[in-house]
């Protein structure tokens, strides 16, 4: 394919490490998940980069060395792939509770952009956002829902003033398992709340699909309570409904596929089961819903997104293993570039 077709096609890493662990299966190692990227090929189509999570797990020897970001761009263009979003890792604090707690967020934001800002300047990194979360749970949250949106927001925004010195845009993953971004209501009201520019949503439509079921928030739910899954027409009106609102506040779109079901493995929390493009049990059209997000509602690409990246969160480590599953999601973000893509001269 032409190197300027867009939306470019990434690969997340941070699966190999979420999910895993102790308490679970083996981390897999940032190596592997690289080589099957970038062994990945459908009709002569590759990967194009890597979305990246900075944790010591896989990254610790890049992220705690002067040099490590140089390094770490050598080793990912030596597979022909470049870097978009990074993770922050805002778990190590959190966005509600104590000022050291919030401090630690916002510091962790604050490293994240410095690194990112270095990836630029090696020349891996073209585009993309820092993505954040609360890092706390829906049930804290909810026991003073006014005062703690307000406080989420508030770290948020200094979070965002951090980012913005270094250009970055801030996009926060809209999982039923964090507390203030729990539903669609909930996001958007958090993200109303920080009224920054540089603010956003990071979509998933794994885990954006469990709002129109409103687990964790009933009264936020989209589809009806007696909602039958053979019902396609009443789906595709509430994907509409839910992307109506939150489409204009999205900064990063994760492609995926739910089966309507909740998911976690080792110490992660349910949230939106990530299934396989593949799986029969899938209630997602990839192609078709995808559009959605990145589609106005009169039908108008909105060129949102120099990429677009799959996310397999908490797939076993026997699935991850097989390269099969790689050329998979290659093929689902394929059909979903050649349905909604654009050529840029």
């Amino acid at each position: 394919m032409p190197e300027n077709n867009y939306p470019k096609l990434h690969n997340a890493t941070w699966p190999g490490i979420v999910g895993k662990g102790s308490d679970s299966e083996p981390i897999i190692p940032f190596d592997t998940l690289l080589e099957k990227t970038a062994a990945a090929e459908v009709d002569g189509v590759k990967f194009d980069g890597v979305d990246i999570g900075l944790f010591d797990e896989h990254l610790g020897e890049y992220l705690n060395s002067e040099d490590g970001a140089s390094r770490l761009a050598d080793k990912v263009s030596g597979y022909n792939l470049e870097i978009g979003s990074l993770v922050a890792n805002v778990w190590a604090g959190s966005a509600l509770g104590s000022k050291e707690s919030r401090d630690v967020f916002v510091e962790q934001v604050r490293k994240a952009c410095v690194f990112g800002q270095k990836l630029r300047e090696a020349g891996v990194r073209h585009g993309g956002v820092v993505r954040i979360d609360s890092a706390v749970s829906p049930e804290v949250w909810s026991a003073d829902p006014t005062a703690n949106t307000k406080q989420i927001a508030e770290t948020f925004r200094i979070a965002c003033d951090v980012a913005a010195d270094f250009g970055e845009k801030l996009a926060a993953e809209g999982e039923i398992c964090w507390g203030g971004m729990h539903s669609w209501k909930a996001m958007l009201d958090t993200l109303e709340a920080v009224d920054r520019p540089n603010m956003g949503f990071q979509a998933d439509m794994s885990h954006t699909f469990l709002y129109l079921l409103g687990y964790n928030r009933p009264e936020d739910r989209i589809l009806p309570a007696d909602f039958q899954w053979s019902d396609r027409a009443a789906l595709e009106e509430g994907l509409k409904t839910m992307t109506a609102k939150l489409r204009p506040w999205t900064f990063d779109f994760h492609v995926a596929q739910n089966d309507g079901t909740v998911h976690g493995t080792g110490s992660h929390d349910k949230t939106g089961r990530h299934c396989l493009a593949t799986d029969p049990n899938g209630k997602l059209d990839i192609t078709h819903d995808a559009g959605y997000w990145l589609r106005d509602e009169n039908g108008v690409l909105t060129k949102a997104f120099r990429h677009i990246c799959w996310d397999g969160c908490m797939f076993p480590n026997s699935v991850m293993g097989n390269q099969q599953t790689w050329n998979d999601i290659l093929a689902a973000l394929v059909k979903v570039r050649k349905a909604h893509g654009w050529y840029q001269a």
